[in-house]
């Protein structure tokens, strides 16, 4: 079997990223019935445009489109889906049997993943889909390896399998939350989710509404079931031995960054497995590289047990944030040494950095000489995507990264 890492792609610089860092496919939405209704989606341009980088380079491109439409919402798809009928999509990922209706009705040579959000939990309804033309199913959260391997012993072949292996969690079945609706007026099923169960929360008494008490989970408050975020880097035997086509990275609405080292992360343990075979070993490089994105703690999710204790859920709301994104790599000049970059934050002169290129974990390096673009020494690079040069103490290539 061909495996595939499919990573995230909220924007086209973020497919750039994931493409350049080695993700197979990517998916992404436009702005119209995708899941993410807060990430920088793509319009109708954009999608054509990020359809024909991927095929250009020998990657798949797959549009979401995977919310549930109401009834009046129904023209508005079909007009959607004919726009979108020039487009070279490798498949779309739906979770409605209306909106899945409407495909094949309209683009009926395209390939159907059934999304995460229809919950499927059995190689029955997994059949099922098959029967009614899907591809692929994405496997509900919700289940353990061991029922995700008789899942694929109980279907067909024909159907392949995808699993989310790293990102968010959500803490009601497989995405189908009512907390967001109930207290924003923002439906977690149509993409608009604002994440409520992992705000802080106090209690007060009705007639001493200014002292609020924490109900304490630890010293800043108590959260509604924030989880910890999945990551399963250290269980690529058991992924690539289990029949899954398909390992995605939850993430659309997360970094440039992000999207790069999630897909050159997984994308060394994938090859080194299929290279070295039972000679395989974990880099715990690997999991230091992962630890360096924002992240909430890291667990294994359903995979290995079921999660209904509190060693699941996050300690705190925030993320954690260890490394600094600098910036990119645009040129390199081998004769200097020279390497120009566009600044996302701040790199003061004479602090340790690392270069991140594809296929490797970082480099470090001393940024001992910085010039702006005009080649005059300067101590850090203050402003906003502004261009700058480093003397490099050996070679890197446009598209690499740059943190500290």
């Amino acid at each position: 079997m061909n495996h595939e890492l499919l990573s995230p792609a909220g924007n086209f610089e973020k497919l750039r990223a994931a493409v350049r860092f080695g993700a197979d496919a990517v998916y992404l939405a436009g702005r119209m019935f995708g899941m993410r209704a807060g990430a920088d989606c793509f319009d109708t341009d954009g999608l054509a445009a990020a359809a024909e980088y991927c095929r250009s380079r020998g990657k798949k491109v797959y549009l979401a489109l995977n919310t549930m439409p109401h009834p009046y919402e129904y023209e508005q798809l079909e007009a959607y889906l004919e726009e979108l009928m020039s487009i070279p999509f490798d498949a779309f990922i739906v979770a409605d049997l209306g909106v899945m209706s409407k495909v094949k009705e309209i683009l009926p040579e395209m390939e159907i993943h059934i999304s995460t959000q229809a919950s499927v939990v059995s190689a029955q309804t997994a059949d099922m889909y098959r029967k009614l033309g899907a591809a692929r199913v994405v496997l509900s959260r919700e289940l353990t390896m061991d029922e995700i391997k008789k899942i694929r012993r109980d279907t067909s072949r024909e159907l392949e399998l995808e699993v989310f292996i790293h990102g968010a969690m959500c803490v009601s079945y497989s995405g189908r939350c009512l907390i967001s609706n109930y207290l924003t007026n923002r439906d977690a099923n149509r993409g608009a989710c604002a994440q409520p169960c992992r705000w802080v929360y106090e209690i007060t008494e009705p007639s001493r509404p200014d002292a609020p008490l924490t109900a304490e989970q630890d010293s800043k408050g108590t959260f509604l079931f924030g989880s910890k975020d999945l990551c399963m880097i250290e269980h690529m035997p058991e992924l690539m031995q289990s029949g899954i086509k398909s390992f995605k990275i939850e993430g659309r609405m997360k970094s440039v960054y992000y999207a790069a080292v999630t897909a050159n992360t997984y994308r060394m343990a994938m090859d080194a497995y299929l290279r070295d075979g039972e000679n395989y070993r974990f880099d715990p490089a690997w999991l230091s590289e992962l630890e360096s994105v924002s992240h909430r703690e890291y667990d294994t999710g359903f995979f290995f047990d079921r999660p209904m204790d509190d060693a699941k859920i996050a300690s705190s709301s925030g993320y954690i944030k260890p490394v600094s994104y600098i910036g990119d790599c645009i040129g390199y000049d081998s004769s200097t040494g020279l390497a120009c970059f566009i600044q996302k934050n701040k790199l003061s002169a004479g602090r340790t950095a690392q270069i991140l290129s594809p296929g490797s974990t970082g480099r470090s390096f001393k940024a001992e000489k910085m010039f702006d673009q005009d080649m005059q020494p300067i101590s850090d690079c203050p402003h906003p995507f502004m261009k700058f040069f480093i003397e490099m103490p050996f070679e890197i290539s446009p598209g690499d990264i740059l943190r500290a």
